[in-house]
């Protein structure tokens, strides 16, 4: 076997064993293990370079060793062949290509080096991984050093010694507060290499390429809807269990998203900061503005297919829909009345609960509804916006129009 060696200089091996020596029960040597150890490869320095070993004398060393080779510190060797490397990589390069990680060694094997013997001419000592003596209690997970499971403890008491000097919060590991203070910094080493947008984490930027790749990898098992993100997919299953986590603190109403209750809020706060250029509306999203414009334009660009009915929005639209259909999918809990609309059955309740929250500001009248508030207020003002085509008497109320004309009605026929 022919190795790379330091700069580039190569050293042969010979590595006929003994056919009439077993091997030992030894265990076997890996790179890489299931924890977070790094396999305890031999590391001393040796003064010597590489040597060529003697396949008829075990471990005894060629005495060729003061060459004019140029002395270097090679600090990683090969557990079974004993060949050194500068680097710990060359060494896992190494053990890759011979697959030496799966040969076991032996006490002291024909032809094998034994590093122990090759630095300080003492007896040869057996390669072995080191074993992993220590476990969690609580997870059963074992580890080759005791730091390590203390590390690994910290997921179980939520020990987060690392704080941030800046905002306080806290870690479990340094390497994540690191991560951590890229939101302060503003750093953002990683950089999409199709559109250039840049983010401070490497998951981050791997979320993102999905945008070029099309990639949708998180579906709904019950409906088939497909994104790109599983806190994406968490959010749309809302739709199916019910589940509203975020709840006002000041009315207790309760969303399925967090930017509704955000948006929520602005009820509340009286904030709206979407305002119609034309006559000076203001509503609390853009959404609603885009819809309101649409008053000043004539627009109406959903259309009923069965009488022609034609609507801003297409959620109006869908409740005008069940004019047709008769469907009622909203139910009082309480009597089981059945409405078409949510804002039906909200009126409804107050019927069980006795609430009246429209009042006037006048004369202290309460009611259920915006509409009989509005209507009452034309008590004030005396507004009649209602008018009779036959004799021109003028009403506040539609209903009382209604009632007067049949008046005419019954007239024309007793006549």
């Amino acid at each position: 076997m022919t190795a790379k060696v330091g700069g580039g200089a190569e050293t042969s091996k010979n590595l006929d064993l003994d056919p009439n020596e077993k091997t030992s029960d030894s265990s076997e040597i890996e790179v890489s293990g299931e924890d977070e150890d790094d396999v305890n490869l031999d590391s001393e320095r040796s003064d010597s370079g590489p040597e060529t070993g003697n396949g008829d004398h075990g471990c005894n060393e060629n005495k060729s060793s003061e060459s004019d080779i140029k002395t270097v510190n090679k600090s990683f060797s090969c557990p079974v062949c004993g060949i050194r490397f500068l680097h710990k990589w060359s060494l896992q390069e190494h053990v890759r290509v011979t697959s030496h990680s799966a040969v076991k060694s032996s006490e002291c094997s024909v032809n094998t080096k034994c590093v122990k013997e090759r630095q300080r001419g003492g007896s040869c000592r057996k390669v072995q991984k080191q074993p992993k003596s220590f476990s969690c209690d609580d997870c059963g997970k074992r580890f080759s050093h005791k730091n390590s499971l203390n590390t690994h403890m910290e997921v179980h008491t939520g020990q987060k010694p690392f704080a941030c000097e800046l905002c306080g919060k806290r870690f479990s590991r340094k390497n994540n507060l690191n991560t951590h203070m890229r939101v302060h910094t503003g750093d953002k080493p990683y950089a999409c290499e199709l559109c250039g947008k840049r983010f401070s984490h490497k998951k981050s930027l791997n979320t993102h390429l999905r945008v070029h790749t099309g990639e949708k990898p998180f579906a709904c098992e019950l409906c088939g809807y497909r994104c790109t993100q599983k806190a994406s997919l968490n959010d749309h299953m809302r739709v199916h269990t019910g589940d509203k986590p975020f709840a006002c603190e000041l009315c207790g109403k309760r969303f399925s998203h967090k930017n509704n209750l955000n948006t929520h809020m602005k009820v509340h706060t009286g904030d709206k900061p979407f305002a119609c250029d034309v006559c000076g509306y203001r509503c609390t999203k853009n959404s609603h503005l885009n819809d309101h414009m649409k008053v000043h334009t004539g627009e109406k660009p959903f259309a009923c297919d069965l009488c022609g009915y034609r609507c801003t929005q297409k959620a109006t639209l869908n409740s005008h829909m069940r004019v047709h259909t008769g469907e009622k999918p909203f139910s009082c809990e309480l009597c089981g009345q059945r409405f078409s609309h949510k804002n039906s059955l909200n009126t409804h309740v107050r019927v069980h609960t006795g609430k009246k929250p429209f009042a006037c500001e006048l004369c202290g009248y309460r009611c259920t509804q915006k509409s009989s508030l509005n209507y009452h207020m034309k008590v004030h003002t005396g507004e009649k916006p209602f008018a009779c085509e036959l004799c021109r008497q003028r009403f506040s109320r539609k209903s009382h129009l209604k009632r007067h004309t049949s008046i005419h009605a019954r007239l024309k026929v007793l006549i």
